[in-house]
């Protein structure tokens, strides 16, 4: 329910404003991987934000005081490269002057912690697996990679009782290890024996060496975890060659089309993952993306076609949470925006209502929490089967979870003592 004008009127008073010129436009910073083995969770972010900030400037902008100021992104490309990511932060806050700044997240925001928080930038990952005590200004609002992992998980034991037994493997980088904790806790938690895991290099291309393992040990399913999109696509395939005849899942599946045309509809029925198209029927009556997720999805697809993935909403949907806070202090300042998102409470995220959460797993409740869809391939397209709610599983099973956290070094003081900035990685296309 909106608050009342008086309600916001006390609210906007109790911060700091940060004026901007009339005709000044407002700077959002995009740095993500645009190119290389990861753009696939970076770039179509970046086409989303565009028609957020499309759709936005076409209504006036943003209100602040009110004045309506137009937005404006400014991205760079990292590339998932530590070294590319810390120029790409210097020229986007000291030359551009942004406002907020969106990243993937994981091993090329772990050098620029100490930089953005002295500048109290405020950025976003999409892996709240960054955040830490030490990181006040970092918000993990859209995606709680890779714990919504545990919504699949259980609902294919419930709706597929007779597997039982997994094969899983992961890449060894801050986006992998935490998916794999995850996938231990939640198939431990649903009774399922884990009778193969292999841990790769994120540098690896030989898929071979993965699959085959895995394979051997003849499993009723086979999980490859939150690997990067080509590895997905090599280890799917390799699969369905040499006769693999249980389930697959995987946290994401972007271009999941291509996949079927590649191997077959059958070969490819049932598969799980975490990411619907947003023409789905039961995303209808989501309030979203101006209460029409289908239309964002057409337009997506419209101005960029072929290119849709678990990212294509996901940084738009930051920007909308944002754009809440930010007209309800009347102010861009990093403090008061996000003081107001705050005291928002209960935040209405992409798939409903969620209220911030993660002291007791990452030291500070900056991450936002509800419920998950759980996707599933059906007749060659991905449907919305159920969502689950990420809460209620923690509130059964988070110690189990916190447990294999600790097991992989991923708990936030773990991370203090062990991180160091990566130079990042050229991948070659995978040999299967």
């Amino acid at each position: 329910m909106p608050s009342s004008f008086a309600h916001q009127l006390a609210v906007s008073s109790a911060f700091p404003r940060l004026s901007v010129g009339m005709n000044e436009p407002v700077k959002i910073g995009f740095l993500a991987p645009l190119s290389g083995p990861v753009e696939s969770w970076g770039l179509p972010g970046l086409n989303g934000c565009q028609i957020w900030v499309d759709s936005l400037n076409r209504s006036g902008g943003v209100m602040i005081s009110g004045r309506r100021y137009p937005v404006e992104l400014r991205a760079y490309d990292c590339g998932y490269n530590a070294d590319r990511a810390q120029n790409g932060a210097r020229h986007l806050v000291e030359e551009e002057n942004v406002k907020l700044l969106l990243m993937l997240g994981g091993d090329t925001i772990t050098p620029l912690l100490d930089y953005l928080n002295g500048r109290k930038i405020l950025t976003s990952t999409l892996l709240p697996s960054d955040l830490s005590p030490d990181t006040p200004f970092l918000i993990a609002p859209s995606e709680l990679h890779p714990i919504y992992n545990v919504t699949g998980v259980e609902w294919l034991s419930a709706n597929r009782p007779e597997l039982k037994t997994v094969a899983l493997c992961s890449q060894q980088d801050a986006l992998g290890l935490p998916s794999l904790a995850t996938y231990r806790a939640a198939f431990g938690c649903a009774g399922m024996s884990l009778i193969k895991e292999v841990q790769y290099s994120a540098e690896s291309t030989d898929v071979r060496s993965i699959v085959q393992p895995m394979l051997d040990v003849d499993p009723d399913i086979l999980c490859w975890c939150t690997s990067y999109t080509p590895m997905v696509h090599a280890m799917t395939e390799y699969a369905h060659a040499h006769g693999f005849k249980g389930q697959i899942m995987s946290c994401t599946l972007d271009h999941y089309e291509r996949l079927v045309a590649r191997t077959s509809v059958e070969f490819m029925e049932g598969t799980v993952f975490q990411f619907p198209d947003f023409d789905d029927p039961l995303l209808r009556e989501k309030t979203f993306f101006f209460n029409q997720p289908h239309v964002f999805f057409e337009e997506y697809n419209r101005r960029f076609p072929d290119s849709w993935s678990a990212v294509s909403w996901e940084y738009a949907a930051i920007l909308d949470i944002w754009h809440s806070a930010v007209e309800k202090c009347n102010s861009v300042n990093s403090v008061s925006v996000l003081a107001a998102m705050k005291q928002l409470g209960h935040v209405s995220h992409a798939f409903g209502p969620a209220h911030w959460w993660g002291h007791d797993m990452f030291g500070i409740d900056n991450a936002l929490v509800g419920d998950w869809p759980v996707v599933s391939i059906s007749k060659g397209k991905a449907r919305v089967v159920a969502f689950g709610s990420i809460p209620d599983w923690l509130a059964r099973h988070g110690e189990t979870l916190k447990q294999e956290m600790s097991d992989l070094g991923q708990l936030w003081d773990q991370r203090l003592v062990t991180d160091a900035p990566r130079p990042g990685f050229i991948c070659e296309p995978p040999s299967v």
